[in-house]
């Protein structure tokens, strides 16, 4: 096997789908926009926006692929974030931000235990008991907000809530040293790889000059969001955990042949329990981030959200049947979802319109994975 060919699938529609579409997508909105005499589409503002919106699926749809990679899947999530959002909004003006945000991780944490063991321990499939718990979760929320929507009226405690969500940090410089770090790291991973006839991987490489172009794109004033700085670090310490530690390693291992695994000596129970209790950490997070966003939660908040997390996770190529998913993709592909609700802003495209529109996306996105991964397999 030589390495050109490696590189070349590396780059194809299978493997780099996303990238493409996402790129594809940007473009053709930003031709659109300044066609109709539109501000520019690809102004820093806009690309923070949309990255600012998608950070809530994103951390979601960051662990659900955690949890998609083991051969199961999490439809709680949502109802998850509300309850914590719930927990942290309660709490937080008798006993503080800090250790109420921390009941309110723990709490996610303790659902996605009790998930993960009613799955793994007594062996009902994940789809019944999680969409058992959505509801059931769901139901808690009603009853510990009676119904009501909640809100934080201490100014010292709305005043920390903000303060962690809505900072935003000088961000031109650090992503410029990152873009650099990665494009170091990829080319020597590219050298060894081609050194030692393994299969050579461009995608580090690539990354990092992506992340240049946007920062000088942006230029020197660009500030992002808390929430997108906090997607970011979740995303990058995911893909170094399933990318270089034996963790990683196993958990595909789990998901691709349980069986194998456990003839191995792998843990496949407590590693698949594991994914879960992430996916219910993943999501409390996101449900503190809601409420310090609002400082307030109602009953309803998030519902639906997890049909739009496993949608991210499905554009970005991970499978509904275990051993294969790339966080990276899934973070990409929740982007590829919030371009889309901003695209329709710009085509003041009516809401009768978005939901079928993204269906199709979601649609065509699996049916060329799949006819990509028959094409690769002959």
């Amino acid at each position: 096997m030589t390495a050109r060919p490696l590189w070349r699938n590396s780059l194809s529609l299978r493997e780099a789908g996303v990238y493409y579409a996402l790129a594809l997508l940007m473009a053709g909105l930003a031709g659109f926009a300044a066609a109709r005499g539109l501000p520019p589409y690809l102004s820093a503002g806009n690309m923070t926006n949309i990255a600012y919106q998608a950070s809530l699926v994103g951390i979601m749809g960051v662990a659900m692929t955690i949890v998609l990679i083991t051969g199961a899947f999490d439809l709680s999530v949502a109802s998850v974030a509300a309850l914590a959002a719930a927990v942290l909004i309660g709490l937080a003006p008798s006993i503080g931000f800090p250790l109420a945000a921390i009941a309110a991780l723990v709490t996610g944490a303790a659902i996605g235990l009790i998930n993960g063991a009613i799955v793994n321990l007594l062996g009902i499939n994940a789809f019944i008991v999680t969409l058992g718990s959505l509801t059931a979760v769901r139901g808690l929320v009603l009853a510990l907000t009676d119904g009501r929507s909640l809100m934080v009226e201490d100014p010292q405690v709305l005043a920390q809530l903000l303060a962690f969500e809505s900072g935003r940090v000088a961000a031109f410089w650090p992503m410029l040293g990152l873009a650099v770090a990665l494009v170091a790291l990829g080319a020597w991973q590219i050298r060894r790889a081609r050194a030692g006839g393994r299969p050579v991987r461009p995608g580090v490489a690539i990354g990092g000059v992506a992340i240049a172009a946007l920062a000088l794109a942006a230029g020197p004033g660009l500030l992002l969001p808390n929430p997108v700085l906090y997607l970011a670090a979740i995303t990058a310490a995911a893909a170094f955990v399933l990318r270089f530690t034996v963790t990683g390693r196993r958990l595909y291992a789990v998901g691709g042949n349980a069986e194998a695994a456990r003839l191995s000596g792998i843990d496949v129970t407590a590693y698949k329990i594991g994914a879960f209790v992430v996916s219910g950490v993943a999501a409390g997070f996101a449900g503190v981030l809601f409420a310090s966003r609002l400082g307030a939660i109602n009953p309803t908040a998030l519902q639906g959200s997890e049909l739009t997390v496993i949608a991210a996770a499905i554009l970005g190529g991970t499978s509904l049947f275990g051993g294969a998913g790339s966080v990276v993709k899934t973070v990409v592909g929740a982007l590829i979802l919030f371009t889309l609700t901003n695209g329709f802003n710009i085509l003041n495209l009516g809401a009768n319109y978005q939901g079928l529109i993204e269906g199709l996306v979601v649609i065509v996105a699996a049916a060329i994975y799949t006819v990509g991964g028959r094409s690769a397999g002959r």
